[in-house]
């Protein structure tokens, strides 16, 4: 955790499937770095079964299990970490996403300012559930790096010379159960998670997201389905693919993230 200035929101990044929380902290396209230059404070743990934190139960790998275990370590670290502070601000990336505005439809206390969330749709392409049942019965899944990267990333000129090497770093197996589920119980529960959320919203979609349907139909059908959310800032971002921080785009899109977040501190 990078601490920085009073009085502003305490920033928590949550990472998506088969990324470590150094996804936020890559060299040359670290939130962290950015963070601190904001004077924001920052931490970004590891989901269950991602980097040193263990696999929950079976029952718990959930995307809802993984919400409710994540929202009672919040708790814990805003006792820690929080007084001063006005309050907390997360932003989730893909299936980070998604955990990240169920914990933001129920709270359960926690002091949250904002949500900001990217790499998250409401539906996903044809077959994409299949190829995830279709594996083996096993509770990691590895993805090959040029394979991931294939997904992950836009076309040729949509990022810098050094990626999609330098994101590697961050790479992991991820949980197979939280894989299969983006693709079925998130499209099921999408449009009603959405629609509790009661605080403002920051929302990105990369142009040539290959894990979601994305145009300006499906951005304006995310937006609408937060309609209890008192603000919402919601587009689509030309010339990115799904990882939004990793594309030329990433330091304009990370600093607009960070902007929403100081936009929610009290200014007295």
């Amino acid at each position: 955790m990078r601490m920085a200035r009073q009085h502003t929101p305490l920033i928590v990044a949550i990472h998506g499937g088969t990324y470590t929380s150094a996804y936020f902290d890559v060299p040359g396209y670290s939130l962290f770095d950015r963070a601190a230059a904001s004077g924001l404070p920052i931490i970004a743990p590891d989901r269950p079964g991602y980097g040193d934190t263990p696999m929950l139960a079976p029952a718990e790998m959930t995307l809802r299990g993984q919400a409710r275990h994540l929202t009672q370590s919040l708790k814990q670290v805003w006792q820690t970490n929080g007084e001063g502070r006005p309050g907390m601000v997360i932003i989730g990336h893909s299936i980070g996403a998604a955990i990240s505005a169920l914990i933001a439809s129920d709270p359960d206390g926690l002091p949250l300012l904002g949500l900001a969330i990217s790499g998250i749709g409401m539906r996903t392409p044809t077959g994409h559930l299949e190829q995830w049942q279709a594996l083996p019965d096993i509770p990691l899944v590895a993805l090959p790096d040029e394979l991931k990267d294939g997904v992950m990333f836009g076309p040729e000129g949509s990022f810098a010379d050094d990626m999609p090497a330098t994101s590697h770093m961050a790479n992991t197996t991820a949980p197979k159960i939280e894989l299969v589920e983006i693709t079925s119980v998130w499209t099921q529960i999408a449009a009603a998670t959405l629609g509790a959320i009661k605080v403002p919203v920051h929302y990105r979609q990369g142009e040539f997201d290959r894990l979601w349907i994305v145009d300006e139909s499906e951005v304006s059908a995310f937006a609408k389905a937060l309609s209890r959310s008192p603000k919402v800032d919601a587009a689509m971002v030309k010339g990115s693919g799904h990882c939004l921080d990793f594309h030329l785009i990433g330091e304009q899109f990370q600093q607009q993230q960070l902007d929403f977040a100081l936009s929610l501190a009290p200014t007295n």
